[in-house]
């Protein structure tokens, strides 16, 4: 048994603080426990006795004379450690601390919160909260309704968890009108214990929870979530409202990798790679789950529609082709069946308008038609007022067809008066139902989003054959010398010994090397300065380009010298890198930035002089898998220019992949790894191989030493790498 079975399907529980007091968290508590009819035994317990509710009041959970399963704790917060060694002293095991004054108070509160996880730790207890709203279970057998909400809670599919309570409780009141349902609610209030990643274990394989909603903050282990998340995504659909999108609290960045990303993009990219489908408001949070709630997975992304007004048609049809699904191609004999009843005015073809006189009949032997066609995969069906046309009956005639034909997904978009949507709140309704198309467009889009979750393969985060002692040696170089940046040449190593594609290049301390190192090269090549102290090479003329002969390397390097000198930055000159002349006008982005909580974030994208300006960029949580690689090449807009637009060489994909794989490995391998930049990634006209241009790696100084056994003897002090 689940020791959370306790919490949420309890057979008795102990209201400790319970309270005659009306308006009250302890007198609420008790009243809805009771209005709700739950099926277990209740005691009340508070330090006068009495009579509560009509039940006997105990003065301590001790003195309570049957065994309890769960303790709903509101008393003061100065009170509730000793509530907890009662407890104990009880054998309950399931705790829901509704008092606040923990964590959220500051310091003290923080400091009362950790010796309380202690104790349920030491017990072998589970604990929801503190400062929560409460705990739901909607099971006719358990029918608990243990929270503090004004409205008692709606028996639905959803297993919901909300980091806010007072959000859940504005949510429980309105679940009536959003015609929704709970299963189970949590409210996690300061998750010292019961975080969203509990109930989403605890919900995987729960059958009365069909999906899975999540109010969050804040994600307190990302990389657990990450696992839980993407496995239990496949199973039923989970959707998440997570708030806290701004920028502020994302540490500033140096690299083009780390200026660009954010702590919302790590979370959206994490969101992503788990399979949660992620809402930005409540409204489209609960409208989408509407949609779960009532529709099948489609087969396919084939969308029909079905209309009685000729524009409401064609806006669903551009929301749906705009989401990127298909419209059916109706079958000659849908066709055909349609023409038996339908009027010559109608129209037979996607989308199928019955025009303005269509009667309640022609909506169900419509549907009934193109529900049977093989070709469609999931239905709109769009009723406008015409001609006395009642929209409840319309609704209801749907309905009945729906609960005939359920293995389809059907939509019903009803541009009516708001009673209409009153009226669906007070029935069993087993469709949803949207005022305009384009929020049917949105629902049928997540539904095929679930879909393809599905359907996507694992992924595998492969292993490639590395000089890692090489790239250790590099780094340990650039620590020793306390440099947490590296320079450019010793970036372009590193990624050289991970394999990454880098073009040929020397290291030159003079002009003379400078012009033996590109002569054996071959012109055309790029000179470039590399420097301990200046990290942004262009701003200083520190790049030069197409450099076609010796002379013209000679001219450019003197003239190089000259400017570092003018502006007082030849100190930190170590020398130049002469490099291969790679030509392609195809820049890409490739890096790693890292993110306080998520950790190393992975980015590729359109780079060059463009990558602050189009921002055509997407990011992953590292490690990646094959599967993660392939998506984020795909998902930028500049994919139709690694294609081969307007005949230039396609890009070698597999390669590319190769490239943000091996920058996987390498951060996992190295994670003190701060940021990394491949700008440009070059692709090469010639072999279309992307091909690392310029290399920029910084490390977290303290880590890498500690990482690399830094230490100091006898005044000297040198990483102790092997």
């Amino acid at each position: 048994m689940n020791v959370l079975d306790k919490i949420m399907k309890p057979k008795s529980i102990a209201v400790i603080g319970a309270s005659t007091k009306e308006h009250t968290i302890g007198s609420d508590i008790m009243k809805r426990l009771q209005e709700y009819n739950f099926n277990g035994k209740i005691y009340p317990v508070n330090p006068k006795g009495g009579i509560i509710e009509g039940l006997q009041a105990y003065t301590s959970v001790l003195e309570v004379p049957g065994e309890v399963d769960l303790a709903i704790i509101v008393v003061n917060a100065k009170f509730v450690l000793a509530t907890i060694d009662q407890c104990h002293e009880k054998g309950i095991k399931g705790l829901c601390i509704i008092t606040a004054g923990f964590k959220e108070t500051g310091a003290e509160g923080a400091e009362l919160e950790k010796q309380l996880l202690a104790k349920v730790r030491e017990y072998g207890m589970r604990c929801v909260g503190p400062n929560c709203l409460g705990v739901v279970n909607t099971h006719p057998d358990i029918r608990m309704d243990g929270c503090f909400a004004e409205s008692l809670p709606e028996r639905g599919n959803i297993g919901f968890v909300s980091q806010s309570g007072a959000l859940g409780g504005g949510i429980l009141n309105i679940l009536k009108d959003l015609n929704l349902g709970f299963a189970q609610f949590i409210s996690i209030g300061n998750q010292a214990d019961v975080n969203a990643e509990t109930a989403l274990e605890y919900w995987e394989d729960e059958k009365d929870v069909e999906q899975i909603l999540l109010y969050m903050e804040s994600i307190q282990n990302p990389a657990n979530f990450r696992k839980l998340a993407s496995r239990i995504s496949k199973k039923k659909p989970i959707l998440a409202l997570k708030a806290g999108r701004s920028a502020a609290g994302a540490s500033a960045a140096s690299s083009h990798t780390g200026s660009l990303a954010g702590a919302d993009k790590a979370a959206n990219a994490l969101l992503q790679q788990s399979g949660v489908i992620r809402e930005y408001s409540l409204k489209d949070l609960f409208a989408t789950a509407k949609v779960f709630a009532n529709c099948p997975i489609p087969k396919g992304n084939r969308v029909a529609i079905i209309t009685n007004s000729g524009g409401p048609g064609i806006m669903a049809t551009d929301a749906v082709c705009e989401h990127g699904m298909q419209m059916a191609k109706i079958s000659d004999e849908t066709k055909e069946k349609l023409r038996s009843f339908l009027p010559s005015a109608a129209s037979v073809k996607n989308p199928i308008d019955m025009i303005a006189s269509a009667p309640i009949e022609h909506y169900k032997q419509t549907l009934e038609t193109v529900i049977a066609d093989e070709n469609v995969d999931m239905i709109i069906t769009i009723y406008l007022p015409f001609l006395g046309l009642k929209d409840i009956d319309v609704a209801k005639a749907l309905m009945e067809i729906k609960a005939k034909n359920p293995q389809k997904p059907v939509i019903g978009v009803f541009m009516t008066k708001s009673e209409f949507f009153a009226k669906l709140s007070d029935m069993d309704v087993n469709m949803p139902f949207f005022m305009y198309a384009e929020e049917a467009a949105d629902g049928l889009n997540r539904l095929n989003q679930q879909r393809l979750w599905m359907e996507r393969p694992e992924g595998k985060i492969p292993t490639f054959n590395v000089d890692y002692k090489k790239a250790q040696e590099i780094i340990a170089k650039s620590v020793n010398e306390g440099r947490a940046q590296l320079t450019t040449r010793e970036s372009i190593d590193v990624l050289d010994a991970y394999g990454i594609r880098v073009c040929k290049s020397g290291f030159a301390k003079s002009e003379d090397e400078a012009v033996t190192i590109a002569d054996s090269i071959g012109y055309p090549v790029v000179m470039k300065m590399t420097s301990k102290t200046t990290s942004h090479k262009t701003d200083v003329g520190g790049v030069r380009v197409n450099i076609q002969s010796a002379e013209q390397l000679r001219a450019e390097y003197q003239d190089l010298i000259a400017k570092l000198t003018e502006k007082g930055l030849l100190e930190g000159l170590e020398g130049v890198i002469i490099q291969e002349m790679v030509k392609g006008n195809r820049e890409m982005v490739c890096g790693i930035a890292t993110d306080p909580q998520y950790g190393p974030m992975m980015m590729f994208g359109l780079g060059g002089v463009f990558i602050e300006v189009m921002k055509d960029v997407t990011f992953r949580i590292a490690p990646l898998t094959d599967v993660d690689a392939k998506e984020m090449i795909k998902s930028v807009k500049a994919y139709k220019l690694l294609e081969g637009a307007r005949g230039t060489k396609p890009a070698q994909m597999e390669q590319i992949e190769e490239t943000l794989l091996r920058l996987s490995q390498l951060v996992h391998d190295f994670k003190f790894i701060d940021e990394l930049d491949i700008n440009p990634l070059l692709i090469s006209e010639k072999t279309g191989e992307g091909i690392a241009v310029d290399g920029r790696i910084k490390v977290r100084m303290a880590e890498a030493q500690e990482a690399l056994n830094y230490h100091c003897k006898d005044g000297v002090c040198a990483c102790g790498v092997n």
